[in-house]
């Protein structure tokens, strides 16, 4: 036989071999698994990256980012915990002071939850989206659609996201409509007291960027009814869960578990339980900086999200406000000159402060949370020179 026709010979036997296997099952070829699991079909098909980058840190920049927290809690000016990290690495994670300051209690760690106050608008916006890409809303819709009794027409989800509904803020209109200080308010008590009271708004739907805690009230509302699970068990099944930020909590106010932290004033005093602490989406989600650190790290591997859903969040949604200071879909975001975002939010609330700083150009990320006022709050322009942006 010639040598032309052995290597056709062998070459075709190959190729039968090849597929008399796939078709009797000896072996198979299996498709890699989609990240997103039920119910979540309209969005299957996006992976995260499997390739990673070794990253290796400068031994002074970790020393400068410990020293600068050391000494704010040595000047008894910082109590809580940070986590700095770049592309997936953690840079330095570390935790100062105590739970219980006065008392010295329940020393932090980085696995310990403090309240996110406003750092849990984006994760109200996230889990909006997410039933977006599921199908279950449109950011289009108004919010009547889901709650058929709400008294001001012609406001919709998005505006709820992006603060252009010109709602009035709850904090205020309840203190003159709630009379009992004693008793928990709650998302449902607000929305009771809008449709009843119905409190002049601010400013017509889509007019202007007015940031009113009202918005994210809302959003949580809307998706209890468009899941048909609570705002506490959605954010557990669907985000927590998901991403095994396993010491994050919804709080529920008048339920018998307790935060590890205790919210104090400049001079170091508890601040008591508030009654509005029964109102969620606004505020109301306890995590550690490691959960919050997860949470950043699934806009990479589009865990929550589809990639075109994300930026949509991050894109400016203002044209009136400054590139430098925009907000999005729950996020608020400052545009550098050579386009490069800055994506970002801070919180406050009775004694808590809260910073989640996400550059994504760079993949770096700044987590602080804090459960003291004093030594007031941080500049995030400072936080984002520790690590050289």
């Amino acid at each position: 036989m010639k040598i032309k026709q052995r290597v056709r010979f062998a070459i075709g036997a190959m190729i039968g071999l090849g597929l008399f296997c796939i078709s009797t099952g000896f072996f198979s070829i299996n498709n890699k698994s989609t990240v997103y699991s039920a119910p979540r079909p309209i969005t299957s098909g996006f992976e995260p990256v499997i390739e990673q980058e070794e990253v290796i840190f400068d031994a002074k920049l970790i020393e400068r980012i410990e020293r600068y927290f050391k000494r704010r809690n040595g000047w008894g000016s910082f109590n809580g915990a940070v986590l700095f990290a770049e592309k997936g690495k953690i840079v330095y994670k570390g935790a100062f002071g105590y739970g219980d300051i006065r008392s010295k209690r329940d020393p932090l760690t980085t696995q310990t939850p403090f309240q996110l106050a406003s750092v849990t608008k984006p994760m109200t916006s996230t889990a909006i989206l997410m039933l977006q890409d599921w199908g279950f809303l449109s950011v289009k819709d108004t919010v009547q659609k889901f709650i058929p009794n709400f008294p001001y027409k012609g406001v919709t989800i998005e505006h709820l996201l992006i603060q252009k509904s010109g709602l009035p803020e709850y904090l205020y209109f309840s203190d003159e409509h709630w009379k009992n200080w004693r008793k928990t308010i709650t998302n449902e008590d607000v929305l009771c007291l809008m449709e009843i009271h119905e409190p002049q708004r601010y400013y017509r739907p889509n007019y202007r960027y007015n940031y009113v805690n009202t918005n994210y009230c809302v959003l949580a509302s809307i998706i209890e009814r468009a899941s048909g699970e609570t705002y506490n068990n959605f954010m557990e099944k669907y985000l927590f869960e998901p991403l095994q930020m396993y010491d994050a909590f919804v709080y529920q106010k008048d339920a018998s578990s307790l935060p590890t932290t205790i919210g104090h004033d400049k001079r170091r005093r508890k601040i008591g339980d508030s009654h509005y602490n029964g109102v969620v989406g606004d505020k109301g989600i306890y995590a550690s900086v490691e959960d919050l650190f997860r949470f950043d790290q699934s806009f990479y591997t589009h865990e929550l999200l589809c990639p075109e859903t994300a930026e949509l969040a991050f894109t400016p949604a203002h044209r009136r406000l400054h590139k430098h200071d925009n907000y999005g879909m729950g996020w608020r975001i400052n545009t550098k000159r050579n386009g490069d975002k800055i994506v970002h939010h801070t919180g406050w609330w009775k004694g808590y402060t809260s910073y989640l700083i996400r550059i994504p150009h760079s993949e770096k990320t700044i987590i602080v949370l804090t459960n003291c006022l004093r030594g007031g709050f941080l500049s995030t322009k400072e936080l984002r020179r520790l690590l050289d942006e």
